[in-house]
């Protein structure tokens, strides 16, 4: 018999990780609800504009799934994740969106959040990586607790029971936190192709890399699998389309000015893929994952619904 992968929450509570304030129950979604929803802008902005339209766009992305209140109960702890990974600006598009970050944190609080954390395991120091981002300030500012991960929370073994990974470390913090809204960056990646959500979970994680690496497509859907994201928010406003993950080349980036958000992890990577002009299954692990039942490569089929900014 094959044992299902326990959820954060269960996690947590066998490894004694949360105390009785947190056990709220997660919210239960309505049928009929919204899965996916695509937010574009009518007319690119220019610079000067995009820091606020970026936000709006997002907002607007949330609202068309039923709100943020769909997602966050007063009270609870929600971790953002988004891209923070290379010592690179927001117009290089390596990193997620600050404006997109800080959009998403500020509705959450909104929603009645008792807390948002913002982090990531970056591959450049830190220090760096979240100042140049854009995202360490501009987390803050919308009320976040922006910090660097401490190694010291990754020794707790995640029992993952995947197809490749049977346990892993993962962050202390995602298991203790309430609800996890992931927010990746669409970007060509040199080893799997692209970074979309699914890709974007490897910044919770510790242990080594390179054997994580080993067969990537298959460790990024055990750790999917484990983890499931209760929101996940795609920004491809700008879009690294060559020379990934860590980019630099301004000629590398492309605007796209749009939002996608939604609960299939497949689904919304999926339409990352198309954002990079692949097909939903070149991506190795966007296929697998479907394979394993995790989601649909087809998100037109959830009727994804559309607005504009």
């Amino acid at each position: 018999m094959t044992q299902r992968p326990i959820d954060r929450r269960s996690f947590a509570i066998q490894c004694g990780l949360l105390s009785a304030s947190l056990y709220a129950p997660r919210i239960a979604f309505s049928a009929g609800q919204p899965s996916m929803s695509i937010a574009r802008f009518s007319a690119s902005p220019g610079d000067d504009e995009l820091p606020a339209k970026a936000g709006e766009l997002t907002r607007k992305a949330i609202e068309a799934l039923g709100g943020m209140d769909r997602f966050i109960a007063k009270g609870d702890v929600v971790f953002v994740k988004p891209n923070i990974g290379w010592d690179r600006t927001p117009e290089q598009a390596a990193n997620t969106n600050p404006d997109v970050v800080a959009a998403v944190v500020e509705m959450c609080l909104k929603s009645g959040a008792k807390e948002v954390h913002v982090t990531d395991n970056s591959c450049n120091e830190a220090r760096r990586t979240f100042a140049r981002s854009g995202i360490q300030t501009a987390a803050e500012k919308a009320g976040a607790r922006v910090y660097f991960m401490d190694d010291r929370k990754l020794k707790k073994k995640a029992p993952i029971n995947g197809k490749v990974l049977k346990e892993w470390e993962i962050y202390e913090d995602i298991l203790k936190a309430d609800k996890l809204i992931n927010v990746p960056i669409v970007k060509h990646h040199g080893l799997s192709q692209a970074t979309l959500s699914m890709k974007n979970l490897m910044g919770i994680i510790g242990g080594s890399r390179n054997q994580y690496h080993q067969d990537i497509t298959n460790t990024l859907v055990d750790l999917a699998a484990f983890v499931k994201p209760d929101l996940i928010i795609i920004d491809a406003i700008r879009v690294l389309k060559a020379n990934g993950p860590v980019g630099g080349n301004l000629d590398d980036v492309e605007r796209k000015d749009v939002i996608a958000a939604g609960t299939d992890q497949v689904a919304l990577d999926a339409f990352g893929a198309e954002q990079l002009g692949f097909k939903p299954e070149d991506i190795g692990y966007v296929a697998e994952a479907a394979k394993r039942g995790l989601g649909t490569m087809d998100y037109a089929s959830l009727k994804p619904v559309e607005v504009t900014v």
